[in-house]
């Protein structure tokens, strides 16, 4: 590079229409839009994306919709109505990918379907998400993350054995769909390449959720085992836990392999435990995982949490406290790495708010701006620059309502 130049961010040149509201296709959007993307976020007019209200609120400010939104343009854009799906396909003209989290159906109703849309553009990537998918019998039902957790199996192996199913504190299933998404997105961009042409990435939230479930299937059909809700273990797999110290904090060991027990043995001082039958092998571990716990505890017990999570650092045994919020914008790793970033927001002024995952070591991803404050910011920019609509069109179209 010559003096003055700067890598391009890796999805610079990526055009992308997000259609979906709430989370499991803006989070998407949100994805592709950190590494480049230029996301163009469509909201009826009038009518915002709840997600603008959501999570806590400072001055009247819902505080995830800055995040949510980050690097997207906003614009209006009534698809009910048939000068509005025209847009919507002048659009389409002009994108590689287009995002939609609609109930199935719903974009075939507005003559929006992917068999319309590829005829104007070939090489169109549309990703589809849904609770259940665009086929099956299931297909038409309201799916909500919450509902795609419980039946991909995830919220009958949360929580403890002696209380209900419980759920997991942010919106997983959601986010899982959108990552199998951006991958599904990524993974036809590529693709196009050898073909030309685009495709349709369907994904199901309860899938995304079923995804993730590990050896649940095979415990269950081979072995006659259904795995259930065992607290903060993991049947079989031990030490794996959360641990009571004296000054009556809580702290994670994970020590399940055979080294890492050793020296977790080490840093108790009790090395003989590691060649105890009761605990040195993986199985017998797992079958004497109670009274194994119970001796960790009794140990942790004698000394405050910075005192034992210093043992284990020094013999290289993975430990951590349980951090809250505070703790996360506290910690020096956080900071080091980046995760916690400001940017400008235009009423709140410095906002904070996550950093880029993954880091890429040459091209890597960057917050340039915060979700559009108010919605259609972006519409003089989208449809007069873009799609060179002009004044009187422009005129037309807000008077109809169409954006």
């Amino acid at each position: 590079m010559t003096e003055g130049q700067k890598e391009r961010l890796p999805l610079e040149g990526v055009r992308v229409i997000e259609l979906g509201t709430l989370l499991a296709g803006p989070f998407s959007g949100r994805l592709l839009a950190d590494f480049g993307a230029e996301v163009i976020k469509v909201e009826p007019p009038g009518k915002p994306d709840p997600m603008r209200n959501w999570g806590q609120e400072k001055d009247g400010v819902g505080l995830w919709w800055p995040i949510q939104s980050r690097n997207k343009k906003s614009v209006t854009l009534n698809l009910r109505v048939k000068e509005g799906q025209r847009v919507l396909k002048d659009l389409v003209k002009e994108a590689d990918i287009l995002i939609e989290n609609f109930r199935p159906g719903t974009m075939e109703k507005w003559n929006l379907s992917y068999d319309e849309l590829s005829k104007i553009n070939p090489g169109l990537i549309m990703a589809r998400t849904s609770g259940f998918g665009q086929t099956g019998p299931y297909k038409h039902r309201a799916g909500f993350g919450s509902v795609a957790e419980a039946m991909g199996g995830l919220r009958y192996v949360t929580g403890f054995p002696d209380r209900p199913p419980a759920r997991i504190g942010i919106s997983i299933g959601d986010t899982l769909a959108a990552l199998f998404s951006t991958i599904g997105c990524l993974t036809a961009l590529h693709e196009r390449k050898r073909s030309g042409k685009g495709q349709i990435v369907d994904t199901a939230i309860y899938e995304s959720v079923f995804g993730v479930m590990e050896s649940l299937i095979p415990d269950y059909l081979l072995a006659g085992y259904i795995r259930k809700r065992m607290g903060n273990i993991l049947p079989g797999v031990a030490p794996s836990n959360i641990y009571l110290t004296k000054d009556e904090t809580y702290i994670v060991i994970g020590a399940n392999a055979d080294g890492v027990f050793r020296r977790l043995c080490e840093a108790m001082g009790k090395p003989e435990l590691a060649d105890d039958p009761k605990f040195a092998t993986h199985s017998a571990r797992g079958q004497h995982q109670k009274e194994l716990d119970d001796r960790i505890e009794q140990w942790t017990q004698t000394l405050d949490a910075e005192k034992v999570l210093s043992v284990l650092e020094e013999k290289g045994v993975p430990s951590g406290l349980i951090y809250s919020a505070k703790d996360i914008v506290e910690d020096p790793h956080y900071q080091a790495r980046d995760m916690i970033i400001h940017t400008e927001h235009p009423r709140l002024g410095e906002f904070p708010m996550p950093g880029i995952v993954p880091k890429l070591s040459r091209t890597p991803g960057k917050v340039q701006f915060v979700g559009a404050d108010q919605i259609g910011e972006h519409n003089d920019e989208i449809y007069r620059d873009l799609l060179h609509y002009n004044r009187e069109k422009l005129e037309t179209l807000k008077n109809q309502k169409v954006i």
